[in-house]
């Protein structure tokens, strides 16, 4: 039988301490993902969208959704008050500055929701149906936070999974409008947004997620995910960070 060796034991075989605490591709896959040419010439030609993950009151909004029962909502009562608190103190704030940039460039602002096609949810995924999630058409669920709510003209995707690329026609809908990059923020970190960020990179988009425009129920979950995420499948900037640069080299 052979013996299993936990972490303790493997760094105990010799092995170089310094190498197993560095990530031997982090400069080849910077090279290929967070300083890419192309990511700075699809914004440079307005081909670069800003995309708003979940951002309603199903899953962003207490007393709502997932938070209508706060006893049975499976999530701490400190892990919500954190999760609220960043919400109003800074991503929804930073969201709308985000917006804000991108409609005064005339870029496009793309909103997607968690929402069912049939008032029984008939059409969820079958993970929203084990999970009991549900946001019917019409429904306050539904309904996106006023602070960040569409604008004008703006496109609004529907979904019934956490990846937004393998449960509609999203991809179909970009191309056609010649999009090849995407800042990403919304909710949650570490779910769709992560699943997004993850999907839109493996189908060649430029991608770009803004940390302080995302939030999960722990800081834990958050910045687990931003580590996993920075570098491998998306640049990482701030709402600051992300502003400034849009400025510097958008032309209108």
């Amino acid at each position: 039988m052979t013996e299993e060796l936990n972490e303790t034991d493997l760094q105990g075989l010799g092995l170089d301490e310094e190498y197993l605490n560095i990530d031997p591709l982090e400069d080849n896959y910077r090279e290929s993902i967070s300083e890419a040419p192309g990511l700075f010439t699809s914004i440079e030609q307005h081909k670069t969208a800003l995309l708003m993950i979940d951002l309603q009151y199903l899953d962003a909004a207490p007393g709502f959704g997932v938070f209508a029962d706060v006893e049975r909502s499976g999530v701490p009562h400190e892990a919500q008050e954190y999760y609220f608190k960043r919400l109003d103190h800074m991503v929804l704030p930073n969201v709308r500055r985000l917006q804000d940039a991108f409609r005064d460039l005339e870029m496009e602002v793309i909103h997607t929701r968690i929402m069912s096609m049939t008032q029984d949810g008939r059409d969820r995924s079958p993970g929203h149906k084990r999970l009991n999630l549900h946001a019917a058409p019409g429904s306050k669920e539904a309904e996106f936070l006023p602070e960040v709510a569409p604008k004008g003209d703006e496109i609004v995707i529907n979904k019934t999974a956490s990846g937004v690329f393998n449960a509609t026609n999203i991809e179909y809908m970009l191309r056609n409008m010649d999009i090849t990059g995407l800042y990403i923020c919304g909710v949650y970190t570490n779910e769709c947004v992560s699943t997004t960020v993850r999907d839109a990179s493996d189908r060649g988009f430029y991608t770009t997620l803004i940390n302080d425009a995302c939030a999960t129920v722990t800081p834990e979950l958050h910045n687990a995910t931003i580590g996993t995420i920075k570098d491998r499948y998306a640049r990482v900037l701030s709402t600051e960070e992300a502003i400034k640069e849009l400025r510097q080299l958008v032309k209108t």
